[in-house]
């Protein structure tokens, strides 16, 4: 059972760190790496290569694109609504949302803890501003997200709806119903976007079961489909603010982002099968002092 909500004030109350250049996004983005090894290290539990090859990704919604209002995360009806369907990789979703101003940083210490918010997956029983569902089970998000885009549209709304997503996770066939859905209803305010990092625990995605062709398969299901380099952060917001330039959509949009599993620190990337161990393996203390050197200080502080 998680601590009380009363007795949990946001730092900096009323502010929202929004950051204007891709300089100051990549500065952000290795601190947030650093955030991730140390909540692993502390933990000694955790997905160490997906978190930080999303690094990029979660920077630029939460620093760049997201309509949001931290403080106000239950009252204000018309922010964008973010779900995570790869619930494995919540330290990288923790470091945003706390920097970004929802909680304080010093959470981030707690990560996997007893009577913890910041759980090994997101769970919504402490609701935890930031986070309106519990995720985990893989292909269960893209479905939250297609009720959440009707509800909107239900209200009279129209905030858009990320739904962040793993290539592995796309062998479910519950994404496929939920995106048959999506583009039923036309729910243009829908935006997906898939970790493309041919990367799960098993093996390589081709190997496990082959997805491709995966992007005539989206568009066979009626979505517009993007690419990009989902670890260039100028990438990813071109192509987010191309899909948003248009405020008459009508086809549910999927970003294809390439990533490479343990982004910024050379020893956790690579493929499998000599890296795999790092889809769910924290780093020792050894491991973290390393990548702590490499990812070096940044202006942003530590937690």
């Amino acid at each position: 059972m998680a601590k009380d909500l009363k007795v949990y004030p946001a730092d900096k109350k009323g502010e929202l760190l929004k950051l204007a250049t891709f300089d100051e996004l990549n500065e952000m983005a290795r601190q947030v790496r650093r955030d991730i090894i140390r909540m692993l290290v502390k933990a000694n539990s955790g997905h160490t290569g997906g978190s930080l090859g999303m690094a990029d990704i979660f920077t630029a919604l939460y620093f760049r694109l997201l309509k949001q209002e931290p403080h106000r995360f239950w009252q204000s009806p018309d922010q964008d609504m973010v779900f995570l369907s790869n619930g494995h990789i919540a330290p990288v979703w923790y470091s945003v949302l706390a920097r970004s101003g929802y909680f304080p940083l010093s959470e981030l210490n707690t990560l996997r803890q007893i009577s913890s918010y910041l759980q090994g997956h997101p769970t919504s029983e402490s609701r935890l501003p930031g986070i309106r569902i519990a995720s985990g089970s893989l292909g269960q998000g893209l479905s939250a997200a297609v009720g959440a885009a009707l509800g909107l549209r239900i209200d009279g709304n129209d905030a858009d709806v990320f739904c962040l997503m793993g290539d592995g996770e796309c062998q479910e066939g519950q994404i496929w119903e939920a995106a048959m859905s999506a583009s039923h209803y036309g729910l243009g305010q829908l935006i997906g976007i898939v970790d493309c990092n041919n990367e799960q625990i098993d093996g390589e995605v081709n190997d496990i079961m082959r997805v491709e062709p995966f992007a005539d398969k989206w568009r066979s299901f009626g979505w517009d489909v993007y690419h990009c380099d989902g670890n260039d952060i100028e990438d990813f917001v071109s192509t987010v603010e191309a899909i948003k330039a248009d405020e008459k959509r009508s086809r549910p949009s999927v970003i294809l982002a390439v990533t490479i599993m343990g982004k910024g620190v050379p020893f956790f990337e690579g493929t499998m099968p000599d890296k795999s161990n790092w889809h769910g393996k924290p780093p020792s203390k050894d491991d973290a002092e390393k990548a702590l050197v490499i990812l070096t200080e940044t202006v942003f502080g530590d937690f």
